[in-house]
C-alpha cells in the first residue's frame, strides 16, 4: 500500500506572523485566519518542497531538527497533518 501524498498551498498563499510560541497564519485563498503552534509552520514549510507522504516529510524534517529516538514520530505527524487538513491548510493529492 502507498502512503498518503499531502498537499499545501505555495508560501505566497499565507501570511504568517510569529507570536510568542504560536503563529498566526492568514490563509489568502480561504480568507481565514489560523493560529497554529509547532510543529505546523514547519510541517507547511515541508510541504513547499512538494507534495509528500508523511515519511518523506518526517524525513524533510528531520534536515532541520532533532527529534531524538523513542516515540512514535510518524503517528504523532499524521496527527498534526490531520489537523491541518481539518482546517484546510493542507489537503490529500
Amino acid at each position: 500500500m502507498t502512503e498518503a501524498a499531502y498537499r499545501a498551498d505555495p508560501p505566497e498563499a499565507r501570511r504568517v506572523i510569529a507570536l510568542d510560541g504560536v503563529a498566526l497564519i492568514f490563509h489568502r485563498p480561504s480568507g481565514l485566519t489560523h493560529i497554529v503552534a509547532p510543529p505546523a509552520l514547519q510541517i507547511l514549510d515541508a510541504l513547499g518542497e512538494g507534495e509528500a507522504g508523511p515519511q518523506t516529510l518526517l524525513d524533510r524534517l528531520k534536515r532541520d531538527f532533532d527529534f531524538g529516538d523513542g516515540e512514535d514520530l510518524e503517528a504523532a505527524l499524521e496527527a498534526r497533518l490531520a489537523e491541518l487538513e481539518t482546517a484546510g491548510l493542507v489537503w490529500r493529492a
